[in-house]
C-alpha cells in the first residue's frame, strides 16, 4: 500500500511548502534545486508584468534576480487534490503577490518542477466588482434629485468621449474588443470601444450565410456569461452576432457603431493618445491613456496582384467581403486558397448550383471535426470534460499551463492517431490531387495557428467535395495571368472564370499601424503573432509567446488583443489587469520585454 507521505496531493504540498520557504528567504540557489534541468516557468502578469516563459534554470534564475523582491510572494497553498498519471503529478495552488492574488498549476517530475504556472487573477483592493463587491443598484432612503439607473447610463453615454475622456479606447468592436470591453467595465476602467460596423455582431453578419464556428460550443464562452446549455456546438454566424449584441447591451458597454478610427498620435506632453474617429459624419478626437488593437487575428487582407486583374469582366474580391453564394448559380467561380475560408466558399457555391475550381497552391493541413473534436478538445472542452469537473475557466489554465515550446510534443500523437482513424478520407484526398501536410513537424492544426494563424481546414465536410471531385482541384499552381473572362495558371491551363475569389489570407496587425499612427511606429512595434518557431511563414528567432499579443509592446500605452473566441476570453483578463494596473498607478515593472526581429 502507498504510504499517504508519497501521495500525489503530498508531494505537491511538500513542493510548495519548499518553494514558499526558499523564496521566503530570498534563496535562489535552494528555490532554483525544485525544478528539473529541463524546467518551464510561465507567467501571466503576476511576477514579470508581462506574459513571459522562462525556459530552464538559467532563465528562471534571471527572472528571480530581477523580480524576486519586488514580488513578494506569499501564502501558497495547495488547491484541491493532486493527480498523478504516466509519472507526471498535476496540482493547482493558489498564491499572493505584494499587489495580487494568483493561482497557478505545477506538474512534478521526480519530485521536481518540469512545467509551472503562475497567472494573476486579482489586484488587492481593486477587485472586480462582483460577489461581495457587487454595487448595490438601489439607493434607500429618501433623496431630492435622485437619478435613476437609466438616467446615469446615459448621462455616462452622453459624457464619455465628450466632456470626460476615456482611459482606453479600444479599436475594433467584434469579440475580441467586446470581451476585454467587459472585462474593463467590471474593473471600473473607463473605455470607448471603436467599431466602424453599425451594431454588435455586423462583423459575423456581414459575412457569406454558410459561416459558422468551426470550434465548439466549450471552447466558445465569453467573460462571465456563458452560452445557454441547449446552445448549438458549432453557432451559426447569425446567431453569434446577435449574442455578442446582447452581451454588449448586457454589459453596459461603451460601444461606438458607425465609428471609423482615421488617425492617432501619441502626445509625449500630455501622456496620452489623440485618437481621430468618425462618428455620425463629424470628426472627434478622443484622449485615452491607452490604446487598445482588438482587429481580430489578422491585418488587413492580402489580396494578390496578377497581370491583368483590371480587365476581368466577371467580379473579384477577397473572401473576407464574399457576400455568399446566392448570385452565382450556374456561373464559373475560381477560389484561389486552400484554407478554411477556400473550403466553405467552395462547398457554398457548389450547393448553389455553381461550377467551382479550387486553386490549391501549397500544401493545407485537414482536421475532420469530429475527430479533432474527440482527439484534440474533448479532454478539455465538451460536456464530457464538463462532467469530469473541467469546465472552461479551469481548461483556459491547463491549457495555458504548457509551455509553446514542447506544446507540439503534446499535439503529435493526436495528428497521428488522426492519420489512422481518417486514412480514407486522406488517401482519396491525396488521390484527387490535393496536397496534404501536418504541419512542419506533424504537430497539426493548433501549432500551425500559433505559429502561422493559417495553414488548415477544419473539416466540416467540403473535403468530400474536393475528394469525389465535385469542387475541381487544380493544386501546385497558381494564377499566373487574369484574362476578361478566364484565368491562366502557371502550368499553362486556362479556366473559364465569371467569379474570381481570393481567399489569400490577410498581413499582420500591426499592418493597420502603419495607416492609422505611421509605418515607423508599426516597425518598432515589429510583426504581431507566431512564435519564431523557424516553420513556414513564422520565422525565428524564437519568442517563446505569440509576439505583441495581450502584453506590453515596443511602443508604450499601445496594445493588441484578439485570437480566436478562447484566446480572446482568457487573455482580455490578463490585458485588463495591466491597464487597471496603470490606471491606478501600480507599479508594473517589465521583466522580458521581447526583442523585435521582423517587421510587417
Amino acid at each position: 500500500m502507498t504510504d499517504s507521505v508519497n501521495s500525489p496531493t503530498q508531494q505537491a504540498a511538500q513542493w510548495l511548502a519548499q518553494l514558499a520557504a526558499a523564496l521566503g528567504q530570498r534563496d535562489i540557489n535552494a528555490a532554483l534545486a525544485l525544478f528539473a534541468d529541463e524546467s518551464y516557468w510561465r507567467d501571466l502578469v503576476s511576477w514579470t508584468w508581462n506574459i513571459r516563459t522562462m525556459e530552464g534554470k538559467d532563465a528562471i534564475r534571471r527572472m528571480l534576480d530581477a523580480r524576486l523582491a519586488d514580488t513578494k510572494p506569499s501564502n501558497f497553498a495547495l488547491e484541491g487534490e493532486a493527480t498523478e498519471a504516466d509519472g507526471v503529478t498535476d496540482a493547482w495552488f493558489t498564491f499572493e503577490t505584494g499587489v495580487a492574488r494568483g493561482r497557478g498549476h505545477l506538474r512534478l517530475k521526480d519530485g521536481k518542477a518540469w512545467t509551472l504556472l503562475t497567472t494573476m487573477t486579482e489586484l488587492k483592493g481593486f477587485e472586480e466588482r462582483k460577489g461581495e463587491h457587487r454595487i448595490k443598484g438601489a439607493e434607500h432612503g429618501v433623496q431630492k434629485g435622485r437619478k435613476s439607473w437609466l438616467e446615469k447610463r446615459q448621462e455616462e453615454a452622453e459624457t464619455l468621449g465628450t466632456t470626460e475622456q476615456p482611459y482606453v479606447v479600444i479599436v475594433g468592436g467584434g469579440q475580441g474588443g467586446i470581451a476585454l470591453g467587459a472585462r474593463l467595465r467590471r474593473l471600473g476602467v473607463p473605455a470607448i470601444i471603436v467599431e466602424k460596423n453599425e451594431k454588435p455582431g455586423d462583423s459575423w453578419r456581414k459575412r457569406y450565410k454558410s459561416l459558422c464556428l468551426h470550434d465548439p460550443v466549450w471552447y466558445d464562452h465569453l467573460p462571465y456569461l456563458s452560452f445557454p446549455d441547449d446552445w448549438p456546438v458549432f453557432a451559426p454566424k447569425d446567431k453569434v452576432g446577435d449574442w455578442l449584441e446582447m452581451y454588449t447591451k448586457v454589459m453596459e458597454l461603451n460601444y461606438w457603431g458607425s465609428t471609423t478610427a482615421k488617425k492617432a498620435r501619441y502626445n509625449e506632453a500630455a501622456q496620452e493618445w489623440e485618437v481621430v474617429v468618425e462618428r455620425a459624419g463629424r470628426e472627434i478626437t478622443l484622449r485615452p491613456k491607452e490604446l487598445v488593437f482588438a482587429l481580430g487575428v489578422s491585418g488587413r487582407p492580402n489580396v494578390p496582384r496578377i497581370a491583368g486583374a483590371e480587365n476581368f469582366k466577371g467580379e473579384q474580391h477577397h473572401s473576407s467581403q464574399h457576400a455568399g453564394p446566392e448570385a452565382y448559380k450556374g456561373k464559373k467561380c475560381v477560389v484561389l486558397g486552400s484554407n478554411n475560408s477556400a473550403h466553405d466558399i467552395c462547398a457554398a457555391l457548389w450547393e448553389n448550383g455553381a461550377d467551382v475550381t479550387m486553386i490549391q497552391r501549397s500544401s493545407t493541413h485537414i482536421a475532420p471535426s469530429n475527430s479533432l473534436m474527440e482527439l484534440a478538445l474533448g479532454g478539455l472542452y465538451s460536456e464530457q470534460a464538463v462532467k469530469n469537473g473541467i469546465d472552461h475557466h479551469k481548461a483556459d489554465l491547463i491549457f495555458a499551463s504548457v509551455p509553446y515550446k514542447i506544446m507540439h510534443t503534446f499535439h503529435i500523437p493526436v495528428y497521428e492517431e488522426m492519420k489512422k482513424r481518417d486514412a480514407d478520407l486522406y488517401a482519396r484526398l491525396e488521390k484527387a490531387g490535393f496536397m496534404l501536410d501536418f504541419g512542419a513537424d506533424g504537430s497539426g492544426l493548433f501549432m500551425k495557428y500559433l505559429r502561422r494563424g493559417s495553414g488548415y481546414y477544419i473539416d466540416v465536410g467540403a473535403s468530400e467535395l474536393v475528394a469525389n471531385g465535385s469542387v475541381k482541384l487544380k493544386s501546385g499552381v497558381n494564377i499566373e495571368r487574369v484574362n476578361e473572362h478566364s484565368v491562366t495558371l502557371s502550368d499553362g491551363t486556362e479556366l473559364p472564370a465569371d467569379l474570381l475569389v481570393y481567399a489569400t489570407g490577410y498581413g499582420s496587425m500591426n499592418g493597420w499601424l502603419a495607416d492609422l499612427i505611421s509605418p515607423e511606429i508599426a516597425d518598432k512595434v515589429g510583426k504581431v503573432w507566431g512564435l519564431g518557431s523557424d516553420t513556414p511563414k513564422d520565422p525565428g528567432p524564437w519568442e517563446g509567446e505569440l509576439r505583441n499579443m495581450w502584453k506590453p509592446t515596443q511602443v508604450p500605452h499601445l496594445w493588441f488583443h484578439g485570437g480566436n473566441l478562447h484566446q480572446s476570453r482568457h487573455y482580455s483578463q490578463f490585458l485588463s489587469l495591466q491597464l487597471k494596473a496603470r490606471k491606478e498607478g501600480i507599479e508594473t515593472p517589465v521583466y522580458g520585454q521581447a526583442e523585435v526581429h521582423h517587421l510587417r
